[in-house]
């Protein structure tokens, strides 16, 4: 299947897509305005870890599992039920508590039909995880600077009593070089000690103060302006989407569900006859005489004329049939006969329809004789044969409807009146019910010189044209063609009409 194929499908399946898109948009829409309103707020805090030194991977895994443990620690029960008892909510908002990657902080997302509500919910979330960042720390924090500032105390007296020393000798003993040097190396160890403790106390000490201030609000959450949920634009566009995608979906379901037959070349690859006429699609006509003003219509049946004549064999008995009632076939009859009659030929119209007759409604004739009158030999041919209004047309009418018309038309008399009107016509069209309805068209079809049968496109199946094909074929029917009711316009149409509105 190429392109223009899969064009003409969804050309033909067109509603199909346009009222599935519709429909969604419909649905999306109402859902939309019916959905409540829900506000989100978000407050942002920054959670500060302290390193000594040069950073290290210590440092780095330490920050992230202080990250995670207020993550964790504000979605707690005893902090949740803190949170619910303070807004005074009988049930909470939906919260979000997450980390921003490759920074130190964490956002704090509620969300609530009530955008101060939603706000509230999120800053007093903050406000209670840094209360519960204070007693975290401030118990072990203490602990370690009273234990280095004992050090420190405890080893400030040791330097002082080393250097006391070690001045003692300088200035009574100066010429106990040995001891003086032995003071002196003593006194730069308490030093160093000392300086070693007080920096770890000095250390501790601000890991203290920073812990003790470690999380703050970074930016408080304000009540939103716009609600964040439903996005109507968002969901219009997906509505609009999904809506476009499952028309064609359906587009091509439907088509592949649908057996009727839309184009010259599904037609005849199922019924492997050519296309004898198209008739092009028209709005209802008035008179015959809009053959002539309408140039694709009197044009479709003038080639339609000339494909009949061009056959193989002479026709002089032409049936024209159906798969189904209502495809067009009696209207097709009756403006083949007129354009047959205009390059002329005498033409007669049997109407053997004795079920639903249409001709004498066409040819505005009457219809108290006709056919049957003639096959129950209650009149003679040329008695009930009427004249058209146009030259060179005349019709037999299908008469009163009769109880047995298959019986009446498979009878002797029948081929008796079809051969005395070929020896006194030049053409002879018979009009007969839809071959899938009755018996009829079958048991007429042996005694025609060809049959050519009507497709309704897009009404007439695959499966009727095989089952009219299998039909006559055992009683050797005569096709010689197809003619395509309702067919689409071709390119000479469109430029003969434009070149006939720009000469008017």
């Amino acid at each position: 299947m190429d392109l223009k194929q899969y064009l003409l499908i969804l050309w033909r399946r067109k509603w199909v897509i346009v009222i599935t898109t519709l429909v969604t948009l419909g649905v999306v829409i109402f859902v939309t305005l019916k959905t409540t309103p829900i506000y989100s707020a978000t407050a942002t805090m920054r959670i500060a870890s302290t390193s000594s030194g040069s950073i290290t991977s210590y440092d780095y895994m330490y920050a992230d599992r202080l990250m995670n443990t207020y993550v964790k620690l504000a979605t707690t029960r005893p902090v949740l039920d803190e949170l619910k008892q303070k807004l005074n909510l009988g049930e909470l908002p939906p919260i979000e508590v997450k980390t921003l990657p490759q920074t130190e902080l964490i956002q704090i997302t509620v969300e609530h039909s009530n955008p101060e509500t939603a706000a509230l919910a999120a800053n007093t979330l903050a406000e209670i995880l840094i209360n519960q960042s204070l007693e975290l720390y401030t118990g072990s924090g203490e602990s370690s600077l009273e234990i280095l500032s004992e050090q420190v105390s405890s080893m400030e007296g040791e330097v002082n009593q080393a250097r006391a020393t070690y001045t003692n000798l300088v200035e009574n003993s100066p010429a106990d070089t040995e001891a003086i040097q032995t003071a002196q190396e003593m006194l730069d160890l308490k030093q160093q000690m000392y300086s070693s403790v007080l920096e770890q106390y000095e250390q501790t000490r601000l890991r203290a103060s920073l812990r003790a201030n470690s999380i703050s609000v970074v930016e408080p959450a304000f009540p939103p302006a716009d609600p964040a949920k439903p996005r109507k634009e968002l969901n219009i566009a997906l509505g609009f989407i999904v809506g476009v995608v499952g028309g064609l979906g359906l587009a091509f379901l439907f088509e592949n569900l649908d057996t009727a037959l839309y184009t010259t070349d599904q037609i005849e690859a199922v019924t492997k006859l050519p296309s004898i006429g198209r008739v092009p699609q028209l709005g209802k006509l008035n008179s015959f005489d809009d053959m002539n003003t309408d140039f694709s219509y009197g044009e479709a049946f003038r080639r339609l004329r000339t494909n009949i004549l061009s056959v193989e064999f002479p026709v002089r008995t032409l049936m024209i049939t159906s798969a189904r009632p209502r495809e067009g076939k009696s209207r097709i009859v009756a403006n083949l006969a007129f354009i047959m009659a205009q390059s002329g030929r005498r033409v007669v119209v049997v109407d053997a329809d004795m079920r639903v007759p249409t001709q004498n409604k066409l040819f505005n004739i009457e219809n108290n004789v006709g056919l049957s009158s003639i096959l129950e030999q209650n009149a003679r041919f040329t008695d009930e044969l009427q004249s058209s209004d146009f030259q060179g047309v005349y019709v037999i009418p299908s008469g009163p409807l009769p109880p047995n018309p298959s019986e009446l038309l498979g009878s002797d008399q029948m081929k008796l009146l079809i051969e005395k009107l070929k020896n006194t016509f030049d053409l002879v069209i018979i009009d007969t019910p839809a071959i899938l309805a009755v018996a009829d068209a079958a048991i007429l079809a042996p005694m025609a010189d060809a049959i050519a049968l009507v497709i309704c496109r897009g009404k007439t199946s695959r499966g009727d044209v095989r089952a009219v094909q299998t039909q006559l074929s055992k009683i050797n029917g005569r096709f010689i063609g197809v003619i395509e009711n309702k067919a689409e316009h071709t390119n000479g149409y469109y430029y003969y009409k434009q070149k006939k509105n720009s000469a008017q």
